[in-house]
């Protein structure tokens, strides 16, 4: 919602500093909306008043301590001019407060805003009147609120205000935040403050968790009775760890409250602020040395490692299912035999999936898709039972808006496909922000936490997940000789307990691989667009449309039809691959009715979306939606996927469904199983005979001589797209 003051503020920089491409000033878009891109202008401007040659985005050292050195505080005695003021009564506008119009005078209304200003920030104690202090000019010119922002906690305002009141006079303690939210920043101002009440001198205090606050806080337990600095050190943290205890004095209450964190995150349940405890409020990680019975790594577990870790109290075991062709870890993906040691050991293993997941235009719903059918087929390849939890990883420090635009959509893909296509579960593995968002969408039954990584802003100032269920705090080596191995080591919450038995596992041999493109895309449209021509389909048009009528209305020529179904070449491998079947009789039925879009497909649709018609053929496959519930719950009930039963009333759900290509697609593999039955013929297959393979295929079409026809036609395509598929997997 745009602001009238904020637009003057932005019309005033514009103005007046005319010559700001020199001045490094960019020209502010008049929108009355406060942003970084105002903020930085104004700063500018404020260095430039200042006579700082060198003019920065950045409120940095030179910038606060220029103001300290020339004017002490600002005020209406030591403003040097007009324009100074008139930036600082634009920076008050755009925070939010009244900067007394644009006029350069720091007049009665500017004063009230300077006094409330100081007040929000908590420090109206230390800085009493209506004078800007350097370090509130800072606080000023940046984009932090200093109220409670909706959603935020009124008690972690009073614990920002409390810290910027009782350390803004340390050298190097700057203003935070005071909107209600736990932040990066405010995760290292506690810090600060535990080395300021340590003793620890300016230049020396500087917010890492280091051996010498480690040392500091180690005798500096709390418990119930604790008064004064510490015990408000201590509620505080908790308050930020979103536990319910009231602020300052260590009470009874605290105390309950105290037992409850140290239960949830498998301390020793003590009642007071120990060290450890004092740890996992402060950092992600927390005591480091404390013992840990979960590991993971990417090293195969041999039977001297094995002991290894059984002697030194590790029961489960995270391992890789996979390890792409990229990976410079030979050992990374389980090896052969390496399950059997886990249970000959009496040890646990729990799956992990990860393939690349470093950034975040990795992360997709088909993405998800993919990673989810190839983790199951990992899974069931090295044995792992129904029930296992497979981790998906998000090994990057994801912001929250990046978590909301592609790590969601991905896990729903995840989940979408784990939960249809097996028995196994879903957990995630990333910071505790992702892990924790994932869990509340529905899309993750435990998270395996990334805390040694303390940095992330995805862990600096988040509790621990709810459904946490590994707690990966630092990487070390155990053991020595043939016995050593490097592990992270994990606390781990009891809630997911691997897995200690393991099937036979499944084959792979022979079974569909994705198409090498370079080598045969180009042959195979060729081949493809020459046996449709064989067969009375050109390149575009037919079946008595004229190509004007045919393009305009949507229709796509063998070339597009071809393209968009190597577009999802994955799909069809991995379904191929799930199913155990020849992904030609999957592609060959869509790729036809791509191809065979005609106005009519188009006029159907359109009924069915106006309410005309309550079905017809449709999406890329064209088909009916009664038929798909027919074909998925004929699915349910063999066991081959999981769900629940589809009725009549579905019927429109389900179409709307199939306007997805992937839903749709998954649909064409179900219906070709399902006309298996339907014929009585068995289920295809990676040997289905030629005369059963034109049998399904004419079956997609129906009955009779039409879908005789269909069929014939579909299986000289067939032949082709599956000369390139089996090319594929044989080199």
């Amino acid at each position: 919602m745009a602001d009238e003051l904020v637009r003057r503020a932005q019309r005033f920089v514009n103005t007046t500093y005319n010559n700001g491409a020199t001045l490094g000033i960019s020209k502010l878009d008049e929108n009355g909306k406060t942003g970084w891109t105002t903020m930085y202008a104004l700063t500018r401007a404020l260095q430039y008043e200042m006579g700082i040659t060198s003019l920065s985005d950045s409120f940095g050292p030179t910038t606060l301590s220029t103001i300290g050195a020339k004017y002490g505080k600002l005020d209406g005695t030591t403003i040097p001019n007009a324009n100074f003021c008139r930036v600082v009564q634009s920076a008050l506008y755009c925070k939010g407060y009244d900067g007394g119009e644009i006029d350069g005078t720091y007049n009665s209304r500017v004063q009230d805003a300077v006094l409330k200003l100081n007040r929000d920030m908590g420090v109206s104690s230390t800085y009493p009147g209506s004078s800007l202090w350097p370090k509130v000019v800072k606080g000023l010119f940046n984009m932090d609120a200093y109220v409670t922002v909706g959603g935020g906690s009124d008690s972690i305002r009073s614990i920002q205000q409390w810290l910027n009141g009782r350390y803004i006079l340390r050298k190097d303690f700057y203003v935070i935040p005071c909107d209600g939210y736990h932040s990066r920043d405010v995760a290292k101002s506690m810090l600060y403050a535990i080395q300021f009440e340590l003793g620890m001198a300016d230049g020396t205090a500087n917010g890492v968790f280091g051996p010498g606050t480690q040392s500091g806080l180690r005798s500096h337990t709390v418990s119930n009775g604790t008064t004064g600095t510490w015990a408000q050190l201590f509620t505080g943290a908790m308050i930020l760890n979103k536990r319910n205890v009231p602020f300052g004095n260590f009470t009874s209450t605290v105390q309950s409250g105290v037992e409850s964190f140290q239960s949830f995150m498998k301390l020793p349940v003590t009642g007071s602020g120990d060290f450890q405890t004092w740890a996992s409020l402060l950092v992600s990680y927390g005591d480091q040395s404390r013992p840990g019975t979960a590991c993971d790594g990417v090293t195969k577990i041999t039977p001297a490692r094995a002991q290894t870790l059984k002697d030194a109290g590790y029961k489960y075991i995270g391992r890789y299912l996979y390890n792409s062709s990229t990976s410079s870890l030979p050992e990374k993906m389980i090896q052969p035999g390496e399950l059997a040691t886990i249970k000959d050991y009496g040890l646990r293993c729990f799956p992990i999936y990860q393939t690349w997941s470093r950034s975040a235009d990795y992360f997709t719903y088909g993405q998800g898709t993919a990673d989810a059918f190839m983790a199951i087929e990992w899974a069931q390849y090295h044995g792992f039972k129904p029930g296992s939890i497979i981790y998906f990883a998000v090994d990057y420090d994801a912001m929250d808006a990046e978590v909301s635009e592609y790590v969601i959509p991905h896990f729903r893909g995840v989940m979408r496909t784990i939960g249809e296509n097996s028995s196994y579960g879903v957990g995630v593995y990333g910071p505790r922000n992702v892990c924790q968002r994932v869990a509340d969408a529905g899309y993750a039954a435990a998270s395996f936490v990334s805390d040694m990584s303390s940095g992330f802003s995805g862990n600096l100032g988040y509790p621990m997940p709810t459904n946490w269920a590994f707690d990966q705090i630092v990487t070390i080596t155990v053991g020595s000789g043939a016995g050593a191995i490097e592990i992270d080591k994990n606390v781990a919450s009891g809630r997911d307990t691997g897995q200690g038995d393991f099937d036979p596992g499944s084959y792979t041999e022979g079974l569909d691989v994705d198409l090498d493109k370079a080598a045969y895309q180009a042959p195979m449209l060729t081949d493809v667009k020459n046996y449709l021509t064989s067969i009375g389909v050109p390149e575009t048009g037919g079946d008595g449309w004229t190509d004007s009528d045919w393009a305009t209305l949507g229709g796509i020529s063998t070339t597009k039809a071809f393209e968009l179904v190597l577009s999802a070449d994955w799909l069809f491998t991995s379904l191929a691959r799930q199913l155990k079947l020849r992904k030609a009789l999957i592609q060959a039925p869509v790729l036809w009715e791509l191809r065979k879009l005609n106005p009519l497909d188009f006029a159907a649709d359109e009924a069915v979306k106006l309410g005309v018609k309550d079905d017809s053929s449709t999406g890329w496959g064209q088909i009916f939606a009664w038929v798909t519930i027919e074909a998925r719950n004929y699915c349910m009930q063999q066991g081959i996927i999981n769900g629940t039963p589809l009725t009549g009333s579905d019927t429109r759900t389900v179409w709307d469904n199939l306007q997805d290509p992937l839903y749709n697609i998954r649909s064409v593999s179900y219906l070709t199983i399902y006309n298996a039955h339907q014929l009585g013929i068995s289920r295809p297959g990676l040997s289905t005979s030629a005369t059963d393979t034109q049998a399904l295929l004419a079956r997609y079409n129906g009955t009779g001589d039409d879908a005789a026809k269909y069929g014939r036609e579909l299986k000289g395509l067939y032949n082709v797209l599956e000369s390139y598929n089996q090319l594929s997997r044989t080199t």
